[in-house]
This record gives C-alpha cells, sequence and structure tokens, in this order.
C-alpha cells in the first residue's frame, strides 16, 4: 500500500487551501457535501487526522468518524426527507478508491429514486449553499 499523500484534496480542503461546502466539524472529523452528489445531501465525512483508508486509520480515529457518520445520516433524513441512507467507503484502487483519505460517503436516499452515477454530473453551487444549510439546521436541532 502507498504512502499517505498529504497533497491530497481532501487534505488540502482540511488546511483551507480549496474551499468546501461545510456541515460539521469537531477537533476529529469535517463533514462536507459531494460536488458531484449521487443524491441531494451527498456528503463526506473524513478524519482530521492523515489516513489514506480503513487500512491504516488509527481505531480511535475511525470509532469518531463513524460516530459522526451516524449524525450525518440522521441530519439527512431529517433535512431531506429521505427514506434511507447509503453509506459507501472504498479502499485501494482496486477497492474504487478515488482520494486516497479515508472518507465516508453518507447517501440520503429516497423511495424509487436511483443514485446518479459516480463523479458524473457537478452541482450548481446555489444547490449546494441549500443543501449545506438544510444539513446545518438539522444537525443544529434537538
Amino acid at each position: 500500500m502507498a504512502a499517505y499523500d498529504p497533497n491530497n484534496v481532501f487534505a488540502k480542503i482540511l488546511r483551507g487551501e480549496l474551499p468546501s461546502y461545510k456541515v460539521y466539524e469537531d477537533d476529529k472529523t469535517f463533514a462536507f457535501l459531494d460536488i458531484m452528489p449521487r443524491a441531494p445531501g451527498h456528503t463526506l465525512v473524513i478524519p482530521k487526522a492523515p489516513a489514506r483508508n480503513l487500512l491504516d486509520v488509527a481505531p480511535d480515529d475511525l470509532a469518531h468518524v463513524m460516530q459522526v457518520v451516524q449524525k450525518v445520516a440522521k441530519a439527512g433524513m431529517k433535512a431531506f426527507a429521505a427514506d434511507g441512507v447509503t453509506l459507501q467507503q472504498f479502499n485501494e484502487p482496486a477497492g474504487g478508491q478515488v482520494v486516497f483519505h479515508l472518507h465516508m460517503h453518507v447517501i440520503p436516499r429516497k423511495e424509487g429514486a436511483p443514485m446518479k452515477p459516480p463523479a458524473s454530473e457537478k452541482e450548481k453551487p446555489d444547490a449546494l449553499a441549500k443543501h449545506a444549510q438544510l444539513l446545518i439546521a438539522a444537525l443544529k436541532a434537538p
């Protein structure tokens, strides 16, 4: 397995070198919208600690990422009146991984609505901003 690359796109987002539509942040994780969502509210949850993927992440960091994934999934269900949630996570090129910083896809789903193909269509900035606000509000709600 290759070493972690500190210049991957998600590391740059964490350092503020690239913009993102942030929906949640704490001391160990960062969650932001996928700019090519497979469904409205498609969010990525990443650890702040350098981790290439599931195979090298520290167990405590992975556990915290999963706690945040659950929070984001519940918020996505509420914010998008979803009927379910799809989680995706890929490891190494043979496993479908494209960005080599551990990330979990959290995708709110509507019954009968197919997901768009991966990385197929860039969403409009105004739609992403609206979706981020909906998720932020849902995350703050009791």
